[in-house]
């Protein structure tokens, strides 16, 4: 029974990694479905929780017609998805320390003493970090939102595609975006699938895992 119950649940949420390059480009997603989806996708970890991750929903005309010449060879995607999600990392993100460990103190899940330790140590950590270090922690983190965001949503009954395709050095001024603060992780495309996606092969664990 227990192998059963794995095994089921396992193949529905290992549904959400078909790679969906074809949408049905009659089906959107409500604003207030989207914020849904997205406050379910960062319960992901992150770095010390400041939680980096940044979303520009890429929906109307407009957006996606700014957003074509950068995607490269993931127009398809781009043309019939519902939205592009375009996940930043926000260099300056230890700005929001002081609301993330203060709102966590005021609903009892951290103690006041811990939330001033944690500023306290942090603080120069973060100062003094270069913006390379910035740049790898961002990533991380955002690649941890962008997983969590493909399972989330094919809870919701919506398909994806994780592209890394993209003009990252231009994209964050196409949207808007101060690109010094803002560095470019990962586009997520979401939808609904017009076609099914192919199956691909994955190496088993004997081959990649080692033990000592």
């Amino acid at each position: 029974m227990e192998n059963t119950y794995r095994e089921n649940n396992f193949d529905t949420i290992m549904k959400g990694r078909r790679s969906i390059r074809n949408y049905d480009p009659t089906v959107k997603i409500s604003h207030e479905e989207m914020e849904q989806i997205i406050n379910d996708t960062v319960k992901a970890p992150s770095s010390v929780n400041m939680q980096p991750w940044r979303f520009t929903v890429v929906e109307s005309e407009a957006g996606k017609e700014a957003l074509a010449p950068l995607v490269r060879f993931n127009k398809l995607q781009n043309e019939t998805s519902a939205a592009m999600i375009v996940i930043f990392g926000d260099l300056n993100s230890f700005e929001h320390a002081e609301k993330i460990y203060g709102t966590a103190v005021e609903q009892n899940l951290m103690p006041q003493e811990v939330k001033e330790r944690q500023l306290e140590v942090l603080s120069p950590l973060f100062e003094q970090m270069s913006t390379e270090d910035k740049k790898e922690m961002a990533t991380i983190d955002g690649a941890l939102a962008a997983m969590n965001l493909m399972l989330v949503a094919r809870a919701y009954g919506y398909d994806t595609n994780p592209i890394g395709g993209f003009e990252r050095e231009k994209i964050a001024e196409a949207l808007g975006m101060d690109k010094e603060r803002y560095y470019p992780v990962m586009i997520v495309s979401i939808g609904k699938a017009n076609e099914a996606g192919y199956p691909s092969y994955r190496l088993p664990a004997a081959d990649i895992t080692t033990w000592k």
